[in-house]
């Protein structure tokens, strides 16, 4: 098998690279935010989860746009993937230091929400253009 599997379904390639890859990028850099806004004490109130979500709409627009995809079907798979890892490495990263409490935050489930939401939303962000229009 080759680093591409077909999926017959929607006539498209897994990519394997950005599956895995993605999730890791929104992991990290919603963890290196979040533990910048801890170091400065920029924690409390409402303005820290704004800037947050401000954050994960970014680099979950960046990665659903990186796909490179023209429909929100075909990020799909892409996007549920994502969330999934990134509860996995909340659970490997997160739950040793904060406990299991961790999922009874309504924002955590939030953050799984608008990681499987932000990318398929994606491909709808690009400006068209002539050739794109004509396809």
């Amino acid at each position: 098998m080759c680093l591409h599997s077909r999926n017959i379904a929607h006539n498209t390639e897994v990519k394997y690279g950005p599956l895995v890859g993605w999730g890791f990028v929104i992991y990290a850099t919603m963890f290196i935010a979040w533990s910048g806004f801890v170091m400065y004490g920029f924690t409390e109130g409402i303005l820290p989860r704004f800037a947050g979500l401000a954050v994960l709409v970014g680099v979950a627009t960046i990665a659903g746009r990186a796909l490179r995809f023209h429909t929100w079907t075909d990020a799909l798979p892409y996007s549920l993937f994502w969330a999934v890892e990134v509860a996995l490495l909340d659970i490997v990263f997160s739950v040793p230091f904060t406990g299991w409490q961790l999922f009874f935050d309504w924002n955590i489930w939030v953050g799984y929400i608008l990681v499987v939401c932000i990318p398929v939303l994606a491909p709808y962000t690009r400006a068209i253009t002539s050739k794109s229009a004509e396809r």
